[in-house]
């Protein structure tokens, strides 16, 4: 085998949802990251699709958000006609209070928590530290119900 068989692949996640541009919003905030940019020659997505030839009502049919450092992954939201039916199997943790322990990383998570929740997400749960494993954690939903923890 070629040292190629066994490099670290990169990943992108994707969400299937009912309007990607609104879900690429929300995850661009709560990440950090930023909406994609057009394709080059282009000033907005919207002059691309109608070059393209995609008509006005498949403009939302997906949209993607990246990593401003290009650390981490690309998330693309993709339309998709039914509605989320069950609870994950996958989520994201989002990692917002590194470095913090005890009541300063609660206060840290219930503060982003409440920034999220004016963004469109729903808080789900709070679970407070239990050591030694546990530290503590926040499960919210994002716009269309997708769970996720602030970790």
């Amino acid at each position: 085998m070629t040292d190629d068989e066994h490099s670290a692949r990169t990943v992108q996640i994707t969400f299937d949802c009912a309007d990607p541009a609104r879900m690429a919003r929300f995850w661009a905030e709560a990440l950090g990251y930023r909406l994609q940019d057009p394709p080059e020659g282009f000033g907005s997505w919207e002059q691309a699709l109608e070059a393209m030839g995609l008509p006005p009502e498949r403009h939302n049919d997906a949209s993607a958000v990246l990593d401003p450092e290009g650390a981490g992954p690309r998330l693309f939201f993709q339309r998709v006609p039914e509605g989320k039916r069950a609870k994950n199997r996958v989520h994201l943790d989002v990692r917002a209070a590194p470095g913090l322990e005890g009541d300063a990383r609660m206060a840290a998570l219930e503060a982003e928590a409440e920034r999220l929740v004016s963004h469109g997400a729903t808080r789900l749960g709070h679970h407070e530290p239990d050591p030694p494993l546990g530290a503590g954690h926040i499960v919210m939903a994002d716009p269309e119900g997708n769970e996720f923890c602030l970790d």
